[in-house]
């Protein structure tokens, strides 16, 4: 099942105020990034963080759950109507992340 576009922006709406987010389409799910690092996604339709210490220590109780077969367990976030905890989860997050890859020119041999 695909996410759908109101919950992509309801949960935009909610981070409101916090410079530098945004989302990219995949596969009918969306990537959250916060400051060009990849904080979780839109999973049909539940917002799923990484697995930091920051955000395990803000929702040490969080189910574990699959954004998709195959991928690595992420936090499900149940407090999405909360826009202050948001916020102050993604604030915590950021130095935990890694910063999102450039594209590499591919060297050609002479």
């Amino acid at each position: 099942m695909a996410s759908g576009k109101e919950y992509l922006t309801f949960v935009l709406d909610q981070l409101s105020g916090l410079n530098g987010i945004s989302s990219r389409g995949m596969m009918g799910e969306y990537i959250l990034y916060f400051r060009d690092r990849i904080v979780g996604g839109i999973y049909d339709d539940r917002l799923l963080v990484k697995q930091v210490p920051a955000a395990l220590a803000l929702m040490p109780d969080a189910p574990r759950e699959l954004p998709y077969p195959g991928a690595k367990e992420m936090l499900l976030v149940e407090d999405v109507d909360n826009g202050d905890f948001l916020r102050k989860l993604l604030l915590a997050m950021y130095d935990e992340l890694e910063p999102r890859k450039g594209t590499s020119k591919r060297k050609t041999k002479v």
